[in-house]
């Protein structure tokens, strides 16, 4: 039952770490991991115990690139290659249980603010980015110099966005360059000057200048892998759906216009929508541990599914895989709450047998008063959805009209009916209706579940059977009982 509802123990110890004949050769190891910026934070900081987070593709490095710190520094590094849920969030918990007073952690990161305060410094890496090549896609594709364009890349690519645009803007009238979000305690004596943050970036936005006036061009992805990238898939739902967002491979300079994916991934979404709306019973999977306020988000999905006439489990399970979903036959949907890259991982669907959503879908599918007038409903990260975000929608009080809409599912056809409790409590219906004896008031989604199925077990056959001396039984094996004799 170990491998049913968590991952083997023997998967984490036969794991191999990096790939073998790719690691990065000792000469380079300052240059990929700019071991100079990370000497420089843990002396700046004083620390004594650090942690050092790496993804899976990097943990062949991991080895040398903490001997050399250890080495540099004097303080003692803590590897930490085996997050339970994914790797582009900070490992807090992990860090805590290390003794660790800061986290470096390398590689690709969500760069959402961690549940507890611990310094962290994020080594997203340096590819290599051919400017010129980038730039003259640029030209290609934005052939009007006035038009106001956005610079934006992959994590790795952010270094060479500045270079960039100083290429470009002699041309280009209206450039804006966007910047990671990398959550550095900075005092700013005037708030109101700070950069906008979405998207997990900054984007530097002039005086009375929105960021849906903005075509996007995005520097990253690799056209080997022609799969979208969770990041890239954040940004295609949440940009304006009416400008232009196009891609750049940074090695070739090869250009796509990426309308047409953001257009099926929108179309996904209202699929999504439409399947929870039909649910009765919801799965709330725990995907994070580490990310700032997940536990008011949990709070919030709950009472989210209870207003809406639903019922919710909440199910910690670590990463999903198709085996152990499986075991909860009787959820119609999952909800996966996690940070927006992990929400949005590409899982393959034909793999589980109920989709997976995000907290933003189920928000679009239970609250009746959304979307919010004069916001953009493609959201990707569940803190806008929680009070104190300006996309905070509230709940209609039970007396509202809104709870009262008719709706139809776009899948089935059918009528949906409105929540139980305001069936429960219509004045209108005073007559007592007779119940058979056996059935039960109120029952839980599993016995429901079954209570469906064409085939429920052995029947029970309550008061029809004689009642009869216990006899012994037959002893032997299935092949040979005792009496039976020999054949």
């Amino acid at each position: 039952m170990e491998s049913t509802f968590s991952s083997p123990a023997e998967v984490a110890l036969q794991r191999e770490a990096g790939v073998p004949g790719l690691l990065t050769p000792s000469a380079d190891l300052d240059r990929v991991y700019e071991l100079e910026r990370v000497v420089g934070f843990v002396r700046d900081r004083q620390c004594q115990r650090v942690a050092l987070q790496f993804p899976d593709q990097l943990l062949g490095d991991a080895g040398a690139v903490a001997a050399r710190l250890e080495e540099t520094t004097g303080s003692k590094m803590f590897i930490l290659g085996d997050t339970a849920y994914g790797s582009c969030c900070v490992d807090v918990l992990g860090a805590e249980q290390a003794g660790a007073q800061a986290l470096v952690h390398f590689g690709p990161a969500c760069l959402s603010p961690p549940a507890r305060p611990l310094p962290v410094a994020f080594i997203l890496g340096q590819r290599f980015v051919a400017l010129e090549l980038c730039a003259k896609a640029f030209e290609a594709q934005n052939p009007d110099p006035t038009a106001p364009v956005v610079l934006l890349s992959e994590p790795a690519c952010a270094h060479a966005l500045e270079a960039l645009a100083t290429l470009l803007r002699p041309k280009y009238q209206d450039l804006l360059v966007s910047s990671p979000a990398l959550h550095l305690p900075v005092e700013s004596s005037n708030p109101e000057s700070e950069p906008l943050e979405c998207f997990g970036r900054h984007f530097p936005l002039a005086p009375g200048r929105r960021l849906e006036e903005y075509d996007a061009f995005y520097v990253g992805g690799s056209e080997a892998n022609p799969d979208l990238d969770p990041d890239l898939s954040r940004l295609l739902l949440g940009w304006a759906p009416g400008k232009p967002f196009s891609s750049c491979c940074p090695d070739t300079g090869q250009i796509q216009d990426e309308s047409a994916r953001a257009g099926r991934l929108r179309a996904r979404r209202r699929y999504l929508v439409e399947r929870a709306r039909d649910a009765r019973v919801v799965g709330l999977l725990v995907g994070t541990l580490g990310v700032a306020r997940h536990r008011e988000a949990l709070a919030h999905l709950r009472n989210l599914t209870q207003a809406a006439g639903k019922r919710s489990y909440v199910l910690a399970l670590g990463r999903p895989t198709p085996a152990k979903l499986a075991n909860f036959p009787e959820m119609d949907v999952f909800v996966l709450l996690a940070c927006p890259l992990g929400a949005l991982a590409p899982y393959p669907s034909e793999s589980f047998f109920r989709p997976i959503l995000t907290p933003c879908e189920l928000e679009a599918a239970c609250n009746p008063a959304w979307p919010p007038p004069g916001l953009a409903p493609y959201l990707t990260h569940y803190a806008d959805l929680l009070p104190g975000s300006p996309f905070h929608v509230p709940l209609p009080p039970p007396e509202s009209e809104l709870w009262d809409t008719p709706d139809v599912s776009l899948i089935s056809g059918e009528l949906r009916p409105p929540p139980s409790w305001k069936s429960s409590n219509d004045p209108g219906c005073s007559a007592l209706t007779p119940r058979p004896s056996l059935q039960l008031a109120e029952s839980s989604p599993a016995a429901s579940f079954l209570n469906s199925r064409s085939w429920q077990g052995l029947e029970p056959c309550l008061g029809q059977t004689p009642v009869t001396e216990a006899v012994s039984g037959r002893r032997g094996i299935a092949i040979a009982y005792e009496n039976e004799g020999s054949s």
